[in-house]
């Protein structure tokens, strides 16, 4: 059985591809999407591996906005037209590293064939903060001057939106481990719904929702785990971006339930991906 590991990156490529070594034992393939804003010659060395393949549909991502999603559906685009078989996709952005060893991993996913794996909350009953990112207009992948007033404006002269179709809404954590015959559901379910894609083109964030509720509220919803294999960095609840990890966080790693974590920047400590490549042997 082999896997499919969608990287979405825009940082460093020395990075990228130690995350790929890290994890490269012939058993994964690696679809990269390099943010449309990066020189994709900056990656060339990656794509020479025989295993990584570029995502050709690159978007210029805005944190917040939809174009995140617009790069997910096209990595999962270019797996699905590769016509291998896969037995499960796992997203990762460029900042995310096992803390895991790879066998362990491999292991992992063997043993949960049939599983889906996100991490969520239902927006009414436990996550109602959430609301205000498709209730409210977000004008998040504009960049023309002025967009924060006039979205104030947009917000106070307008009633709550409210979406085209009959989801109720789940989400909380981008990165996600599934079937490739879950994860082209969704796919397939919003590229063939423009209603529901120029809606969640106004929402904030949604990357951290609309996988997790077009698959919740799916036939496939029993196989779902609340679980997404990662250990985030989260400076404190509720918080909007994690933290990146220093050496000094390696047994709080170490102890963690997860097979990744996020997030590392090797420009701004590279000793703990030193200390974790140690660790794992």
């Amino acid at each position: 059985m082999r896997f499919a590991v969608l990287i979405i990156t825009y940082t460093s490529a020395a990075q990228t591809k130690r995350l790929i070594q890290r994890l490269n034992n012939g058993r994964f393939d690696f679809y990269v999407h390099v943010d449309k804003k990066i020189d994709i010659g900056t990656h060339k060395e990656i794509f020479d591996l025989p295993n990584v393949f570029p995502v050709h549909k690159r978007m210029d991502i805005k944190w917040g906005g939809y174009t995140l999603v617009e790069a997910i559906l096209s990595g999962l685009n270019e797996i699905e037209k590769s016509g291998k078989e896969y037995g499960f996709i796992k997203l990762l952005s460029g900042q995310d590293y096992p803390i895991k060893s790879t066998r362990d991993i491999i292991a992992f996913f063997e043993e949960n064939k049939g599983k889906e794996f996100l991490y969520f909350q239902n927006f009414k009953k436990e996550w109602p903060d959430a609301m205000g990112r498709v209730e409210k207009y977000h004008f998040t992948d504009f960049t023309f001057r002025g967009r924060h007033q006039l979205e104030r404006v947009v917000n106070l002269m307008t009633p709550k939106r409210k979406l085209p179709l009959d989801l109720e809404l789940y989400g909380k954590e981008t990165f996600w481990l599934l079937s490739p015959e879950v994860a082209f559901y969704a796919k397939n379910f919003i590229e063939s719904n423009p209603k529901l894609q120029r809606f969640m083109k106004l929402t904030w964030g949604c990357d951290e929702f609309i996988f997790h509720s077009v698959i919740l509220n799916s036939k496939y919803k029993d196989r779902v785990v609340n679980y997404n294999c990662h250990f985030v960095n989260w400076p404190r609840p509720g918080a909007d971006r994690p933290n990146f990890f220093h050496a000094d966080d390696l047994d709080r790693i170490l102890d963690a339930k997860g097979l990744f974590a996020r997030k590392f920047n090797i420009d701004i400590d590279g000793k703990i991906l030193d200390l974790l490549d140690e660790m794992q042997g």
